[in-house]
């Protein structure tokens, strides 16, 4: 199965324990081909740096259990060929659709009502981390 992750579920694989995690997880494995493309990869890179992040990171004491050169290295990158304007109250969420698109994923995951609330874009059905997890894994 191919899926294409936006940001938050990668943020949240990276420092929590939970569905992110199990997906992510399984994309290590190679039982789950992750399909990412440089918008989402710089986009992951930028939110990492978010000063907010960084002192989560020392207050909680997080430790990140997946860095970008990880998730780069699990990765199938595609490059989009088309520019959406579907989602006009957050036009980065777009990427999202793009690598989907480019990538001929099987599912989006995410957590982002923008994405959520299409349901499913070409066919390829948006879900949450935890309703990918406990209907396909």
């Amino acid at each position: 199965m191919k899926i294409t992750a936006d940001t938050n579920t990668l943020i949240s694989a990276t420092f929590w324990h939970g569905a992110s995690d199990k997906i992510i997880s399984k994309a290590e494995i190679k039982v789950i081909e992750l399909v990412l493309s440089d918008d989402i990869l710089k986009e992951y890179s930028e939110v990492l740096n978010y000063e907010e992040i960084q002192n989560k990171i020392k207050d909680k004491k997080l430790e990140m259990q997946r860095t970008l050169g990880k998730i780069i290295s699990m990765s199938t990158l595609v490059v989009p060929k088309e520019k959406l304007n579907i989602i006009k109250d957050d036009p980065d969420d777009n990427a999202i659709l793009e690598c989907a698109i480019a990538g001929n994923v099987d599912c989006i995951v995410s957590n982002d009502k923008h994405l959520l609330k299409i349901k499913k874009f070409q066919n390829i059905p948006i879900l949450t981390p935890d309703d990918f997890v406990e209907k396909y894994l």
